[in-house]
């Protein structure tokens, strides 16, 4: 019986059981004698059980019987849970998804777990693993699924050498996914990457301890991949070695192994299925479907360019000004609109897609830290466009890391001011007008105030006479700039603000903004404000010259024409008087060297822009009114352009530019 066409529903069920049982194994941590939990996980892994036998994967089978036997042992209340024995299950679970994700690559799920099944053994013998023994790291193994061995042997044919590169970083390195990404930045630029163990997705979460296995083609020689590699700041080892064509790896050479035609096109389908970008778990009811990501996001590009042509037939409507045209136009309009609507929503995802992955998380810091801390999550259902879901996890993960290490005291020293000995991460999330709005708030010792505004000093982030005029909530966003942080000892799990800066990067690029407000002795506050979706946005165009530019009404406050004569000068800037604020005029024309733009006359027109608390007023020839447009990106090429986050194509066919706000309000 072919099996293949079952692999995507096996993938998806798996991953939904896994889930289950991370958060069933951390309520029965709080309730160890919670039967009902103990049934439930129970149940999860024994269907676990049943579909990987069904379905040929053996090993993925024998871990989880193994695990099966440990939970029945706990049903019967021959074993007792602590949080050493759930150690050693989250690990069986980590081994779990690791083998989910290698099968859902391509993979055949092979993985060596013996460790973990011999410690499974040992403790339904009766035997209680110690606190060492459940947190020794497995050796780094490096199998090469059917798919990838391919690719490495017709690699090998064009005349490429592959390579297996085992970087080791710093014990004392600080941002562990950043030091990855310039790995892989550096091996990119003289060679491809065909495989990364851990997979990428845990490198990026910091998933790994110290060292992780990369495997590379490239045309050239292993001592300059090291040399590269070397040069990285924080990377303490590279050991670069080569898979000769006679002799390939172990690994490989069982990869080898002859298999059917029918489950080589399996792998290749199954690898284009994993390179589009993971399925969101849907939950199982009657009148729902599960529906292939890519179909959307090629639904969203369809209806992408339905409305560049809607605002060409509005154009034409206009212009011919015929009474039935414009009714039919007009109708269109309206339908077209409720069609964008429903797309938006199905594209919509809960953002307790990337919650979930935080109770487990935060269970795993607390203890490596020694700290007791409850993490309350509210709103998880709050949704978010699939896009901006994609790029939030990273953010997310930082902020709790930093709430963790920094913010939240030890117990004894929360006893000693008085505060329960628990401490507490609320990450709340909820809809407001067009944005949602994420929040991370923990009951710690706050930021303080007095060792921010000393280390800016110290730093030259600001000067001492300006830091006189700052206030509190203007001195607790220095933290986001590169590089900074309070920690007296720097740990691996985080600094105070170490990474914050890549934070308001990531969440700028995606139209948003954070802001942190904090009061020492009682806690901090992190909000994040992202808009609903990214790629059809209202905006606002404007004329410059001969050229049209688009402001997305989101950052926009309001318009306002300034006569010329109110328009002061401020350290040799343009600022005008807005409302009792003091606001710096941007003239567009001179930004963007617009070509024939004329001097000011009398009044200049101008758009007030805000990022966060800071105002900004561009100052542009005309209006020419507000229109809903399809965001496309501007490519590889032009990404670095200042100021521009985009373009969109006008209904009369041209292009005009989409402006970024936040890289001009200073």
């Amino acid at each position: 019986m072919d099996m293949s066409q079952y692999l995507d529903l096996f993938i998806d069920e798996s991953k939904e059981h896994l889930q289950a049982i991370n958060e069933r194994l951390l309520e029965l941590e709080k309730t160890p004698e919670d039967m009902s939990v103990v049934n439930d996980i129970f149940r999860s892994a024994h269907t676990l059980k049943g579909m990987s036998a069904t379905m040929g994967f053996e090993d993925l089978a024998n871990l989880t019987h193994q695990m099966e036997n440990v939970l029945d042992g706990i049903r019967n209340r021959r074993l007792s849970v602590t949080p050493e024995l759930l150690d050693v299950i989250f690990e069986a679970v980590d081994h779990l998804e690791a083998m989910i994700s290698s099968i859902a690559a391509g993979g055949d799920g092979t993985r060596d777990v013996r460790r973990t099944v011999e410690q499974l053994k040992r403790i339904e013998q009766g035997e209680m693993p110690n606190k060492q023994a459940a947190r020794e790291e497995p050796p780094l193994e490096h199998a090469y699924g059917e798919f990838e061995y391919h690719v490495l042997e017709q690699a090998k044919e064009q005349g490429f050498s592959v390579y297996e590169i085992r970087v080791r970083l710093r014990d004392d390195c600080l941002l562990k996914a950043a030091r990855v990404y310039m790995v892989f930045e550096q091996l990119n630029e003289v060679g491809e990457i065909v495989k990364a163990t851990p997979p990428v997705e845990m490198l990026e979460e910091e998933q790994f301890d110290r060292e992780f296995l990369v495997t590379v083609v490239s045309k050239a020689p292993a001592d300059e991949l090291q040399k590269r590699l070397m040069g990285i700041s924080e990377i303490d080892d590279v050991k670069v070695s080569r898979l000769s064509s006679d002799e390939p790896s172990a690994e490989s050479e069982k990869a080898a192994a002859p298999q059917q035609p029918a489950a080589m096109e399996q792998a290749a389908a199954v690898q284009a299925e994993a390179e589009a970008p993971e399925k969101q778990t849907v939950k199982q009811a009657t009148k729902t479907i599960r529906v292939n990501i890519e179909r959307l996001d090629r639904l969203m590009n369809l209806f992408e360019e339905l409305v560049v042509d809607r605002g060409r037939l509005e154009q034409i409507s206009r212009e011919l000004n015929h009474a039935e045209l414009t009714e039919t136009v007009e109708r269109m309009s309206r339908i077209s609109s409720d069609l964008q609507t429903i797309i938006l929503n199905m594209r919509m995802v809960p953002v307790e897609t990337v919650f979930n992955r935080f109770p487990r998380m935060v269970r795993q810091l607390a203890r490596e830290l020694g700290k007791k801390v409850r993490l309350d999550i509210i709103g998880a259902d709050t949704e978010l466009d699939r896009t901006v879901i994609d790029e939030i996890g990273d953010p997310l993960v930082h902020l709790i890391r930093n709430a963790l290490d920094h913010g939240i005291e030890a117990p004894d020293v929360r006893a000693a001011r008085g505060k329960p000995e628990e401490g507490t991460v609320q990450l709340r999330a909820y809809h407001s007008g067009n944005h949602v709005f994420i929040e991370i708030e923990d009951d710690g010792a706050g930021i303080s105030r007095e060792k921010v505004l000393q280390k800016a000093k110290s730093r030259g982030i600001v000067s001492p006479q300006a830091a006189e005029h700052l206030n509190d909530q203007q001195i607790y966003e220095l933290i986001f700039a590169p590089g900074f942080s309070t920690a007296e000892k720097v740990s691996d799990i985080s600094g105070r603000g170490v990474g914050l800066d890549v934070v308001k990067s990531t969440i700028e690029s995606l139209g948003g903004t954070v802001s942190v407000d904090s009061q020492p002795g009682k806690g901090s506050l992190f909000s994040i404000q992202l808009p609903l979706t990214l790629s059809i946005i209202s905006v606002l165009l404007v004329q410059i010259a001969e050229e049209t530019y688009a402001i997305p009404l989101s950052s926009i406050i309001e318009t306002a024409l300034v006569k010329k004569e109110e328009i002061f000068s401020a350290h040799n800037q343009p600022v005008i008087d807005f409302r009792g604020k003091i606001v710096p005029l941007v003239r567009l024309k001179d930004v963007f060297a617009v070509p024939g733009a004329a001097d000011d006359g009398d009044a200049v027109a101008v758009v007030i822009v805000r990022k966060g608390e800071k105002l900004a007023a561009l100052a542009v020839d005309s209006f020419i009114g507000q229109q809903e447009v399809v965001l496309k990106s501007l490519g590889n090429y032009l990404s670095s352009v200042f100021a521009i986050s985009g373009a969109t194509i006008l209904g009369d066919g041209r292009v005009a530019l989409i402006i970024d706000c936040n890289a001009l309000v200073k």
